[in-house]
């Protein structure tokens, strides 16, 4: 049998869109001479809908236009994941779905069996569990059709799996399938890729089964979806593979899954920043645009962090679509703003400059009978961060663009950012980005050619809102940091264990206190892009009010 796998980029309930754009690909496989087309997890209205789910009228529309996907399509068989109703009188009221319809006819459906509830996934919240792994004749081929999740939970592999259930075991009994077609809406993060290989060729070789891996690619809110759809055979090595972050098909004949000889050591995929740039890229691109934006407004500070942000934009967009704007103050040096300039003027962008120095003193004097003999503090320095912000905001909405703001993961791990400041915008591009990873995608992003001015990438990192400001003021060195804080909010260690790494115990205790008192920051901060295993936002649910400290008693 030759098969296609379609790696495509929905939009979330644009029911006509998304059909339309399946019929381009089934004609394409078509073209090609295939017997089947396989699209990913809820192809049909994107992946996650969330509460989209309770309405009637969003069901009853996918359903709609599903069905006229059926009635369209001759000449190919199409397996694609949809949402079907549960109809019995208990459980939740729908099923995610698989689908495999042919000439108006729907063949063979199967419901998820394993439904995800941690990070950022919730499909518990909508959707009943299938009861059994379900397999499919089709044209001669036995198919044990999964999806997503339900290959993730092979208890020879997982050290602890999350279910009771395993849906691969489950098929593998009695007759076992000639192939396995997993279809799925998986999200990427760094180091995920290297996981699901050796994953997925542990389940070839352990069965002595091909897999088609078809999975959704673009940006959804802040989920990346990175394709890198996969067809693997029987010894565990990869026949094919679609490019990452952009839509593409892949052409498979089955026969050539079947292979004996053993597979070769496995090359593992290793995270480079050229694919965190990549994604980054893409959800710039996917969010502007699927939010109904074509231009954006950046602060330019001239500064490493809103250099990267405007880079990763106008790659996204495209130069003329990015507005740059320095709002120097009276700290701000000539040399940052000259950066900021150059900055520009190598990517393309729009480029303008309002001194901010007057707002400031206006502000400082229509609040000096009220802060007459205090000091000056941080209070003044989060004053012109919130002026930024407000004329920021001004010009976006004046001229119709999305502000994205610019703070990298490790300022907002321990608050070194302004709420309603240098916060404020409708997309933390690099949120999830961690300090050190920002030095390594500009000094990435400039191989081909200056892009960042070096003289941004090499000068000592500084907010400049006080006299002779620098970061390590305030902060530890980031390289210090970010290890700090990669343990603690993404592989979840202890104090103690953190501090058994070498790190001090001052410093470890003083980078945890921050983090948790500036919650609150974080729950009011602009959505950002995920990238790395635990990102701030949907995924990390903390609450604001707490007082857990560990090892009391």
């Amino acid at each position: 049998m030759r098969i296609a796998l379609v790696q495509f980029n929905p939009t979330i309930g644009d029911f006509p869109k998304n059909s339309a754009t399946m019929s381009k690909w089934i004609d394409k496989a078509k073209d090609g001479g295939c017997d089947l087309v396989v699209f990913p997890e809820m192809a049909v209205c994107g992946y996650p809908p969330q509460d989209l789910l309770e309405r009637p009228a969003f069901l009853a529309d996918l359903e709609q236009n599903f069905q006229k996907l059926i009635d369209d399509t001759t000449g190919i068989g199409v397996l694609c994941g949809t949402i079907l109703r549960h109809t019995t009188e208990t459980g939740k009221t729908l099923h995610n779905s698989a689908v495999l319809f042919e000439d108006g006819s729907i063949l063979f459906s199967a419901y998820k069996r394993l439904l995800p509830s941690y990070d950022v996934f919730d499909e518990h919240r909508y959707f009943e569990a299938g009861q059994e792994s379900q397999k499919f004749q089709y044209k001669g081929m036995n198919l044990g059709i999964t999806i997503c999740e339900d290959i993730w939970n092979d208890k020879g592999f997982i050290e602890r799996p999350l279910y009771p259930v395993d849906p691969v075991a489950d098929l593998m009994a009695g007759t076992k399938p000639d192939l396995l077609i997993n279809l799925a809406a998986s999200p990427f993060h760094l180091g995920k890729e290297a996981l699901k290989h050796t994953m997925f060729a542990n389940l070839c070789t352990k069965y002595q089964i091909p897999l088609l891996y078809a999975n959704q690619v673009g940006g959804q809110d802040s989920l990346l979806f990175d394709g890198r759809s996969i067809a693997m055979a029987t010894n565990g090595s990869i026949i094919q593979k679609a490019p990452g972050f952009k839509e593409d098909i892949l052409y498979v004949d089955s026969d050539a899954l079947n292979v004996d000889t053993p597979s070769p050591e496995p090359h593992m995929p290793e995270d480079s920043p050229a694919t965190v740039l990549d994604a980054l890229v893409m959800g710039v691109r996917d969010y502007v645009g699927k939010c109904g934006f074509q231009k954006v407004i950046i602060g330019l500070s001239g500064g490493i962090d809103s250099a990267l942000t405007a880079d990763i934009a106008a790659r996204a967009l495209g130069p003329d679509n990015v507005m740059g704007v320095a709002l120097p103050s009276p700290y701000s040096s000539a040399g940052s703003i000259e950066d900021a300039r150059e900055l520009a003027d190598n990517l393309g962008i729009q480029f303008d400059i309002i001194p901010i120095a007057d707002t400031f003193e206006s502000m400082k004097e229509t609040l000096a009978p009220l802060f007459a003999d205090l000091p000056e503090d941080v209070t003044e320095q989060n004053i012109q961060a919130r002026i930024r912000g407000n004329l920021l905001m001004a010009l976006a909405n004046k001229y119709n663009r999305l502000l994205l703001s610019t703070g990298n993961k490790s300022e907002m791990a321990v608050g070194y950012c302004t709420l309603y400041g240098d916060m404020s915008g409708g997309l933390a591009v690099i949120s999830d980005v961690p300090k050190v990873l920002v030095y390594a995608l500009a000094h990435y992003s400039n191989e081909a050619g200056v892009r960042i001015p070096e003289h941004t990438i090499s000068k000592p990192p500084s907010a400049e809102l006080a006299p002779d400001q620098k970061d390590e003021d305030d902060l530890p060195p980031y390289d210090i940091l970010d290890p700090i804080l990669a343990a603690y909010l993404e592989d979840n260690k202890s104090i103690a264990d953190i501090v058994t790494m070498g790190f001090d115990q001052t410093v470890v205790h003083d980078v945890v206190r921050r983090i948790k008192i500036n919650e609150y920051k974080r729950k009011q901060a602009p959505m950002g892009l995920k990238v790395t295993t635990k990102a701030f936002g949907h995924g990390r649910r903390y609450p604001i009010c707490e007082n857990y400290r560990e090892g009391a008693l």
